[in-house]
């Protein structure tokens, strides 16, 4: 792909040149119009636990969590394939059995019953969280169900020990307000949490069972989004609208988001589990491109492959004695049993070094499966187009003589275990093969620095059956109705609030993630107190404590008002406020008269507070060093603030230091 035929072949150049075929920019560069020349579409699928006493259908705890290490009980399973009423296997079931996955679940007792293993019949469905996901669907403004059946959803990977999730649709065609469109919502569904992953090494995955059975409500919208930041601003949307009742759980893994991209000739790619509504720009941005590259890479395969079918890739075990096993870039575990091969990729040369991501390329799309689907723990190959950590100074050439190799073909060397090696041959082959058609129907899993990898193959769309364990549960106009009396104000409603009342616009991110609206709104109905005071106390002075303070109890965020309170019945400035919250919230059971004597007040009157002025101005006077008159009330102001913090309204004692009325 290099542009002089005789110049010798730059994976690296090769890497660039495609980075710059595919058009890629950084998300930083890129316009709306980057993304309606992509054809870029993305929907969205958030998870987000409910807060319920007990798992959706047994009577085990919800919410209890204990440490990855600790469990009573162990469980082993095994993923076996079986055909469907049609006569079909699932892909994902297929692949999932060619991993020979040993899958381990760890149990604890308390968390945990004969239930979540298969053992015991569900119970009936905990009402609780079917009242909290009817007032979420309505929230969503959607058309609830007269019945709730339950179904059966085949989960393949080994996350549920029964294979399958109880779900359940609660509301269907809603909508939600962003800044510039509707976005609009496909369905709220009722179902069962997975286990939490432990570890997935080899032959091995490892889950916990507490997080097993808990209330989840799951919201899917069209794909409506046509930017990535559309999808982050819904994703916010979504998880503020969950939170606004005051109903659902908070922290790490309570809320999870699966972010579906296409882009146009593409096909759609679901990214699993990203854990942050911040990470969405960064990954769909990345997807979008890596679709558009692997099509550019179909193009060029389907126009040096004439009969793609008839293509198949060759390999030789490789000798010891053939390779220098010492100059290799990285080591090879050349343990007992296991096996050294060499792959030829015919016509595939400046493919393997094909740009698909930042950092990535298509030779990657292998090593993510091998790692996947054989089990092959990376390092696990090494290619003709390698660069970069002396890789590209390995001497491919006894590779291409044992394999007979043509000169515009590409190679692999792989190793493993004896056992996963033919596995490793069939996934190259295989992925190689999808090549030609462009962008494989996959799910892939979310990465910190914005990319993704290879997850798994996209469940069929046949997974759902009716579960015959559960009746339907009628859900009646009467507890719809009932339900919308409850119902809390909009996330739009408060965000149009906020913005009249001048409250800062940085704010509201924090504000609504922690459903602190409804305590802005009482103090500034009960006390009648100044909201810009109040939204920057919570959304900047609470939020700074949080990032940099330890509780050492639960912090109730009603407790907020209580100062007020406080400040108000001893006639307190409410300034002081801002110094007794950080004592507050370090010991939240601290009854507020010790709060406010930890916070160093001292009671002044204001003829006290006033008695120093004219020193203050003498003696400024002798040390100025500037002429701007403001600066002589900004160093008396610092002077003075100890003492009239709480005891005096500080604007009024700022017109006082610029010659006020005494």
């Amino acid at each position: 792909m290099n542009t002089k035929e005789n110049e010798p072949f730059n994976p690296e150049a090769n890497y660039q040149q495609s980075k710059s075929k595919v058009g890629y920019v950084s998300k930083k560069e890129a316009t709306r119009g980057t993304y309606e020349q992509l054809g870029f579409k993305c929907g969205l699928e958030i998870h987000q636990q409910l807060k319920t006493k007990k798992k959706l259908f047994c009577r085990c705890p919800a919410g209890l969590y204990n440490d990855k290490s600790d469990y009573d009980a162990e469980v082993v399973r095994h993923m076996r394939p079986t055909l469907s009423e049609l006569g079909e296997y699932d892909g994902t079931a297929l692949m999932e059995f060619k991993t020979k996955k040993n899958i381990y679940y760890h149990i604890k007792n308390e968390t945990a019953c004969t239930y979540e293993i298969d053992d015991t019949p569900p119970f009936h469905l905990d009402r609780e969280a079917l009242d909290i996901a009817v007032k979420v669907a309505l929230l969503l403004n959607s058309s609830i169900v007269g019945e709730f059946h339950i179904t059966r959803k085949q989960y393949l990977d080994g996350s549920i020990p029964t294979g399958f999730q109880r779900t359940g649709i609660v509301g269907i065609e809603g909508e939600i307000p962003l800044k510039n469109k509707k976005v609009r919502i496909i369905q709220l569904s009722l179902e069962e949490d997975s286990c939490r992953e432990v570890s997935d090494v080899g032959h091995k995955r490892v889950y916990t069972t507490d997080r097993l059975g808990m209330p989840l409500i799951e919201t899917v919208t069209y794909a409506d989004m046509l930017t990535p930041d559309e999808a982050a601003e819904a994703g916010h949307y979504l998880r503020f609208l969950a939170r606004s009742t005051g109903e659902v759980r908070t922290g790490i893994g309570a809320a999870r988001q699966d972010v579906n991209v296409s882009v146009t000739g593409g096909t759609r790619v679901e990214i699993k589990g990203v854990a942050h509504i911040q990470w969405i720009p960064r990954l769909t941005h990345n997807e979008a491109f890596r679709q558009w590259a692997l099509l550019q890479i179909r193009d060029l395969l389907t126009e040096r492959i004439k009969k793609t079918d008839d293509w198949n890739a060759s390999w030789k075990p490789i000798p010891v004695d053939t390779i220098g096993l010492d100059n290799l870039p990285c080591k090879i575990p050349l343990e007992d049993g296991y096996r050294l091969v060499a792959i030829n990729l015919p016509e595939f040369k400046g493919i393997l070094s094909y740009f698909t991501q930042p950092g990535q390329m298509f030779a990657n799309e292998l090593a993510d499966r091998l790692k996947v689907i054989a089990c092959l723990e990376r390092p696990n190959m090494l290619h003709s187009e390698s660069f970069g950590d002396g890789a590209s100074d390995f001497d491919f050439a006894p590779i291409r003589k044992l394999l007979g190799s043509g000169d515009n073909d590409a190679q692999i060397i792989v190793w493993g275990p004896a056992s996963d090696i033919p596995t490793a041959i069939d996934t190259i082959q295989e992925r190689c093969q999808l090549a030609f058609i462009g962008v494989p129907n996959e799910t892939r899993k979310s990465l910190k620095d914005g990319t993704t990898i290879f997850e798994r193959v996209l469940p069929g769309p046949d997974r759902m059956y009716p579960d015959t364990d559960s009746p339907p549960i009628s859900i009646g106009e009467e507890k719809i109705e009932r339900i919308r009396k409850e119902l809390p104000d909009t996330v739009r409603n408060r965000i149009n609030r906020m913005q009249d009342w001048n409250i800062p616009a940085d704010t509201y991110t924090y504000i609504l993630k922690r459903n602190l609206f409804p305590v802005i709104e009482e103090i500034v109905q009960e006390f009648e107190e100044c909201p810009v005071f109040t939204g920057t106390l919570i959304g900047h002075n609470l939020k700074n404590i949080e990032g940099r303070m330890i509780s050492d109890g639960v912090f109730d965020y009603k407790k907020i008002r209580n100062l007020f309170a406080f400040a108000r019945d001893q006639k307190l400035d409410k300034e002081i406020i801002k110094y007794m919250l950080p004592v507050l919230y370090q010991h939240p059971n601290m009854n507020l008269e010790s709060v406010l004597t930890t916070a160093n007040y001292r009671k002044h009157t204001r003829e006290q507070i006033l008695a120093d002025l004219p020193v203050l101005k003498e003696k400024y006077g002798e040390i100025r060093t500037s002429s701007d008159p403001a600066a002589e009330t900004r160093w008396i102001m610092g002077q003075l603030r100890p003492l009239a913090v709480g005891n005096i309204d500080l604007r009024e004692l700022k017109d006082l230091v610029n010659g006020g009325k005494q």
